[in-house]
This record gives structure tokens, sequence and C-alpha cells, in this order.
């Protein structure tokens, strides 16, 4: 091979590395940065194949896509002096490569920039909003204007605020212990007083019960008694009637019963005069 040849594939060579070199392929989901020594010269964010120089120029890739922020938990207080422990989440894209390159080294640093940015803008908003603000349908008006004061900030640094939102919503742990012991001692009052009352309208059941109970009992009593002495003045009136039309029988009868009552009972003893009135019907003679 002689001198020509060689010549001829090292130039080929040069050529077919300086066009790989030239050559670079941007994705769908990310947009270019051309560097030329540090310095910026070209912005591209369409995909595609496109072209730079080899060795002087290099590349910086940025994402295309939107990104998601999620700043610390932030400690608020509201115009209605409610302390409230806000977390937000925040979406956002690179809407200028070159102004977001000339203000974060790295994307850590973006993070942690727009993180404040976030939440003085949340401070400012909420401080003039109230509890029941928060916590009703007027949360997307504050978002909204939250939305437009990072947009407001974060422009000159290349980058738009897509959304923002309240994730969470809390007390602090002090405000929320001290309102649970609040609220637990104001259950505690309401059981009491319920319970008072519930005494209260059980004694006034009770003494209403006995009430109507002693009249009832002394109601009754006072029937039977009417009754019992009706029923016995009807029985010695029968047994007037009865002695006064045959006051032998009846004496008879009544000595009958008295036999039964006496004589019926083993365990009982009777010393009696055999000619007395007891037995006056057992006799030979029962007609005296």
């Amino acid at each position: 091979m002689n001198s020509k040849s060689t010549a001829l594939i090292v130039i080929i060579g040069l050529i077919i590395f300086g066009l790989g070199s030239s050559l670079f392929i941007v994705k769908e989901t990310e947009q270019v940065l051309v560097l030329q020594f540090g310095d910026p010269r070209q912005q591209i964010t369409e995909p595609g194949l496109h072209f730079k120089i080899p060795v002087i120029q290099n590349l910086k890739s940025f994402e295309h896509r939107i990104l998601n922020i999620d700043p610390p938990a932030e400690e608020l207080l509201l115009t209605d002096q409610k302390r409230l422990v806000v977390d937000t989440f925040a979406r956002y894209k690179i809407s200028d490569i070159l102004k977001y390159f000339q203000a974060f080294n790295t994307e850590r640093d973006a993070t942690q920039r727009m993180g404040n940015i976030i939440n003085a803008a949340l401070r400012e908003t909420l401080g003039k909003a109230t509890l029941p603000d928060v916590l009703s349908d007027k949360r997307k008006d504050l978002m909204k204007e939250i939305q437009k004061s990072v947009n407001e900030e974060t422009k000159r640094f290349g980058i738009e605020i897509v959304d923002v939102r309240i994730v969470r919503a809390d007390l602090p742990a002090e405000v929320t212990q001290a309102t649970y012991n609040r609220m637990r001692s104001e259950r505690e009052r309401e059981a009491r007083e319920a319970r008072a009352q519930g005494a209260e309208l059980s004694l006034q059941i009770k003494s209403k019960a006995d009430k109507e109970k002693t009249v009832l009992i002394s109601e009754a009593k006072k029937q039977a008694q009417i009754t019992r002495a009706r029923g016995d003045q009807q029985a010695v009136k029968i047994y007037a009637d009865a002695a006064n039309k045959d006051s032998k029988f009846y004496g008879f009868y009544r000595s009958l019963e008295a036999y039964k009552k006496v004589l019926a009972d083993p365990s009982k003893t009777l010393v009696l005069t055999p000619d007395g009135d007891f037995f006056k019907y057992l006799g030979d003679n029962p007609s005296r």
C-alpha cells in the first residue's frame, strides 16, 4: 500500500469520525443546550437529528417532561390566628433551558430554590386567609393565586409552574393535643350534665310512680273495705233472716259448725260437762 492510499484511508476515517461526532439525536422527552467551551450557543427543544461541531462543542440535556416537586411542610399563621401545618405538591416544566442553565448548577439547587419560593408564596397567600377558607371550596382560588405568585418568581429562571396543590393541612401537634383535650373536657361536661338531667328525671318519674302507687293502693284498700263491709252487712242480714225464720234450725246449724271446727282437730282436748249446752244436740233428747 502506497502513501497515497494510506492518506486516503486516514482522510475517510477522519471524515467518518467527524460526521459521527457532529451528529446527535434529541429525544421527545428531552431538550438540549449546545455549549461551546462552556458558553451556550444553541437551544434545541424539538426532537430529531441535529449537528454540532465536534470536539469544540458539547451537549447538556434537560427534561422536556413535566416534573414534580414536593417542598417540605410549612407551619403557617392564618389571618384568624390559627396555626396550620401545610404540605404542598407542585408540577413544573423547564420553559427556557438557557435561563435554567444560567440560574442553577444542578437540579438539586433548582428544587431547593423552587421549594423556598413556593413556601414563601404559601405564607403570603394563606396569611391573608382564614381556616374555613383553606378547608372550603375557596382553596381552589387560593391555589391559583399561589401558582400565579410562584410563576412570577420562577419565570426569570426559565421555569413554569403548571400546578400547585395542598396535599395536607393539619393543626400543629401541640394545638391538636390542646384541641383534643378541650373537646374531651367539653364532652365530659356534656356527659355530666346528661347524667345529672337523667338522674333528676329518674327521681321525678320514681316520685310520680310512688305517688300513683300510694294513691292506687289506698283507693284499692278503700274499695276493698267498702266491698268487705257490704259483704259483711249482707252476711249478717242473711244470717239474721235465716235465724228469724227458724231459730232452732239455726241453732242446730251453728252447733254443727262448732263441732266441725272443734272436734275435727285430734290435737285438742276439751273438758266439758255432759249436760252443758255444747252437747245438747248429741244427747238422747236433742230437742231440748
